[in-house]
Order: structure tokens, then C-alpha cells, then sequence
């Protein structure tokens, strides 16, 4: 357990941006795995441009991925405009996620016909909540891909070398080559 504690260690050392790849996975996967919830409540409410909210969520999310990959290319410098892009879509991603929570939330509020949610319609609340998680998540990638100049040398600090035993006897050993 130990071994595979400092392997995991060395990987990070070598490859410290993945910390907010991990993250943007994460908040990636908690939209997509509670796509029906969204798709039921854009059902429900069908107010204009919720649908194209959550189309711009799913595929920027996943553009936004490919470019923070193109980003950070092996053995060479960052690339600065793939880290644009990224930025970009994934503030795109989160004004989109903004939006698709103000739509459902003035619908839920408004004074004349209001969605009414009970226990057949607790998706919309659970699409509201899960958005907000995706929305926060999200912001925490982009912090963490902002922040990584500061915690990427103090990772790289870190003691993962193994210490070896070393003979200090170094006058037991014959060297001279007489006895052959």
C-alpha cells in the first residue's frame, strides 16, 4: 500500500494538472449520469432555451475537456490558446448552468400558473440542486487550473525517492584484482 501511495505520488509529480482534469471528470459525470432529471424537468417546464442550456452544458462540457487536454501536451510547454478555450467554454458552461437554474426557478415562482412541485415533480428540485453541484464543481476545476503555477512546484517537493541501505564498510571490499 505504501508503494502504490508513492508511484501515485510520483505521477502527480510528473503530471500535476490532473488534479483539475479529476475534478472537471467529476463534475462532468454528475450532469451526465442525472441527464434525466434535466430532460424531465425542460419536459415539465418547457420554457425557450432550456433545452439549448443543457445542449450547451453537455458539449462544452465535453469540448472543454478535450481542450484542457490539448492544453498541457507531454514534454512541451503549455499551450496557452487550448488553455484559452478551455476557460472559455467551461464559463460558458457555467453561465448555461445559471441560466437553466433561473428558467426553472422563475417558472416554480412566477405569480400566474406556477409549477407546482410535489412528489411526482421532485426532479425539478433535483435538477435545481444537482446543477448548483455541477455549477460549484465546475468553478472549483477552473480555480484549481488557475491555481496550478502556485501548488504545482510544492507538489513536485515532495520526497518520493526510496533510501537504500548503504554499505559503509567500504574497506571490506577487495578491489585489487590480486586474487585471480
Amino acid at each position: 500500500m505504501k508503494e502504490k501511495f508513492r508511484k501515485f505520488l510520483v505521477a502527480l509529480k510528473r503530471k500535476p494538472h490532473m488534479i483539475p482534469l479529476v475534478v472537471l471528470v467529476i463534475a462532468f459525470l454528475v450532469y451526465s449520469l442525472q441527464l434525466t432529471v434535466v430532460s424531465n424537468t425542460t419536459a415539465k417546464i418547457n420554457i425557450a432555451g432550456m433545452g439549448l442550456s443543457g445542449f450547451i452544458i453537455m458539449l462544452f462540457s465535453m469540448l472543454g475537456m478535450v481542450s484542457f487536454g490539448r492544453s498541457f501536451p507531454h514534454r512541451k510547454p503549455v499551450n496557452w490558446l487550448m488553455l484559452g478555450l478551455t476557460f472559455a467554454l467551461f464559463i460558458a458552461v457555467m453561465i448555461a448552468d445559471r441560466h437553466y437554474i433561473g428558467l426553472v426557478e422563475n417558472a416554480v415562482h412566477r405569480a400566474e400558473n406556477p409549477i407546482a412541485v410535489t412528489d411526482d415533480t421532485r426532479y425539478i428540485t433535483d435538477s435545481v440542486r444537482m446543477l448548483k453541484t455541477h455549477f460549484w464543481l465546475v468553478l472549483a476545476g477552473l480555480g484549481l487550473t488557475a491555481l496550478l503555477p502556485v501548488y504545482a512546484p510544492l507538489i513536485k517537493k515532495i520526497r518520493t525517492s526510496i533510501r537504500i541501505e548503504e554499505n559503509t564498510d567500504m574497506g571490506a571490499i577487495d578491489i585489487s584484482g590480486e586474487d585471480a
